[in-house]
């Protein structure tokens, strides 16, 4: 490739990258930015409004209305403001950025923390909890989202980066979660969430500070530049020490995303068992304390020598030091863990039991009653014999059952109830018709069919 081409191929990528035809003039974008900063009259009045909204997002475990209270959150204002302030030394701006955003704030803190002292309902769900655990990643959506902000400020193309910005930095959840922490004395909460605001702010302000100087805005203060390189080196410092614990969390994190990982990986290769299957298994990591539990369901397994076996290849996994229990029917300590199965898999399993035992009783009720039949049916000629010994004595022997009749023309079932008899001697005719009145009344059965086997 020959040098002109080289250049050519630079001047024309610098050229995707030049903002000289996209940028307003810096007064219309300082302007901008300073009226966002000020926090008096209908501001607040939409600050509090965001915050009634955002907790109760957060109370109801709704995204969405999440979502709304921070696209009307006028918060990013003053962080911006205190941006470009340090980008343009403009130490008066950054006085006044500084007091509206700890007054911003207050509010919000204090009308979260009101509206969860009064609110029914005080658990926290997963898009409250999620706001107390900042990573690296949260400053890097910081960094980048304030990136977008101040170039969408200070470009001709607003487009949708407003919006978005306010939506990915997420300054209004943190906040209520803040409040929750203080209306409910759950300190876990209330600084997670507080440091979590505090890397939005600071990487935020930074994004602006880079953004204004990439975009060479001019400097307002040039007679103490001492005083603005104090500024900025305090603000470096506070950005570089905002990092570290940030990114311990990250690594205390990846470690755990890796050890379930791994304990997920051992429990499926580990323990495939012919008759018995895995009903649950979790993991938990607390320092170095870690522990694996399994919980099976199927043919009881030697709980003991199972779990030596199993320590042992814990190793091969990443996973050594990991204390494994194990968890059958035969439980010594005869308490089940709660933690070892969701609620769900208890009602399922419960409720097919029950309907398992529900079909089963049916079934047997029904074979116990068609047995109760044919024991009376065997029984019942016995029962009646002495009778018709005394008031039929030309009965010899007689057998009582019940058939099953088929016509030949419609191919109908039906039953009918036979007694088959066999005399000592013929009887009369009428004699016939009051034996068979007899049985019916007796045996409580109509149409009762009587057949003579012989004389």
């Amino acid at each position: 490739m020959k040098l002109s081409d080289l250049r050519d191929w630079k001047k024309s990528l610098e050229g995707y990258f030049d903002l000289t035809d996209y940028l307003i003039p810096q007064a219309e974008a300082e302007q901008t930015i300073r009226e966002g900063v000020s926090f008096r009259g209908i501001n607040i009045l939409i600050l509090i409004v965001a915050i009634f909204i955002a907790s109760l997002g957060l109370n109801t475990n709704s995204t969405a209305v999440i979502i709304g209270a921070m696209l009307i959150s006028p918060l990013m204002g003053p962080i911006i403001g205190i941006g470009l302030a340090v980008g343009i030394h403009d130490f008066d701006l950054m006085k006044r950025s500084f007091r509206n955003l700890m007054m911003a704030t207050l509010f919000s803190v204090a009308t979260s923390c009101v509206y969860f002292l009064i609110s029914p309902v005080n658990e926290g769900h997963s898009e409250l909890l999620a706001r107390t655990s900042p990573t690296i990643y949260d400053v890097f959506i910081a960094l980048f989202g304030g990136t977008a902000g101040i170039l969408a400020i200070g470009s001709r193309v607003k487009g949708n980066v407003l919006p978005g910005v306010a939506i990915a930095t997420a300054l209004m959840p943190p906040l209520c979660t803040v409040g929750y922490g203080l209306a409910t004395f759950q300190m876990h909460y209330f600084f997670g969430a507080l440091f979590l605001f505090f890397i939005n702010s600071v990487f935020i302000a930074c994004a602006t500070t880079v953004g204004v100087k990439l975009m060479k805005y001019n400097l307002k203060d040039f007679s103490n530049p001492q005083r603005a390189r104090k500024v900025r080196n305090i603000v470096y410092t506070i950005a570089f020490l905002t990092m570290i614990p940030a990114c311990y969390l990250t690594y205390r994190m990846y470690q755990q995303s890796t050890f379930m990982t791994n304990c997920d990986r051992f429990v499926e290769q580990q323990f495939n068992f012919d008759g018995t299957q895995v009903l649950h298994s979790s993991a938990s990591m607390d320092g170095n304390h870690k522990t694996l539990t399994v919980s099976l369901i199927g043919r009881v397994l030697p709980n003991d020598s199972l779990v030596l076996a199993l320590t042992d290849r814990l190793p091969e996994y990443n996973l050594g030091g990991t204390r494994l229990r194990i968890i059958q029917g035969d439980n010594p300590d005869g308490k089940f863990d709660a933690t070892q199965a969701t609620s769900t898999m208890l009602r399922d399993m419960y409720q097919v039991t029950q309907n398992t035992i529900n079909s089963q009783r049916e079934t047997i009720d029904s074979l116990r009653a068609a047995n109760a039949i044919a024991v009376q049916n065997d029984t019942i000629a016995a029962r009646i014999a002495p009778e018709i010994k005394v008031l039929f004595p030309e009965v010899k022997d007689i057998a009582i059952t019940r058939a099953i009749s088929s016509s030949v023309d419609s191919i109908c079932l039906d039953t009918i109830n036979v007694a088959l008899v066999s005399y000592h001697r013929p009887m009369a005719a009428a004699q016939s018709q009051k034996f068979k009145e007899y049985l019916e009344a007796r045996l409580n059965k109509k149409n009762i069919k009587i057949v003579a086997t012989q004389y």
